[in-house]
């Protein structure tokens, strides 16, 4: 795709925040007519900018009251070993969002769960469904001051 102007930048702006906007109001707030609108935003979708709409979901209304980071570290490391912690992980429902990362350790796990036996099945599973663990660490969130997954972008 070619390079993101201006009004695509704020296309995706207005659409992270209000992804359930129509066409013709997203035009009015960028200055454009609605055709031209939903043809920038097509093209985004088509060329993967645009990943998809959601509903943002209160956890506690499903009773996902439990928030958990895990700190995961390998005791071997390689292109192997992180393919097969990444498809282990992949196929885990409870968590949300996993990173490889540099640093004291190799995996950032973070997951929501209804309670703490929830908790530790899943790091039970995790240690036992991923090669070579070597240690985890844990972290149940007390508070959440701030999770959004609105990026701050520049035009």
């Amino acid at each position: 795709m070619a390079e993101l102007d201006r009004i695509d930048k704020k296309i995706l702006d207005i659409l992270q925040r209000q992804g359930r906007i129509s066409m013709t109001e997203l035009g009015e707030q960028i200055g454009l007519s609605t055709s031209p609108c939903a043809e920038r935003v097509r093209r985004m979708e088509r060329s993967g900018v645009i990943t998809g709409y959601h509903a943002q979901v209160d956890p506690k209304s499903v009773g996902k009251t439990l928030l958990v980071f895990v700190e995961i570290t390998l005791t071997t490391k390689s292109g192997d070993v992180f393919d097969q912690v990444r498809k282990a992980l992949l196929h885990m429902p409870e968590v949300m969002a996993c990173y490889l990362v540099s640093g004291n350790f190799d995996y950032l796990v973070k997951a929501r769960l209804n309670a703490m036996p929830d908790y530790r099945d899943l790091l039970s599973s995790i240690l036992q469904k991923i090669p070579v663990p070597s240690q985890s660490h844990s972290y149940v969130v007390m508070e959440e001051v701030k999770d959004t997954a609105i990026m701050n972008i520049t035009f």
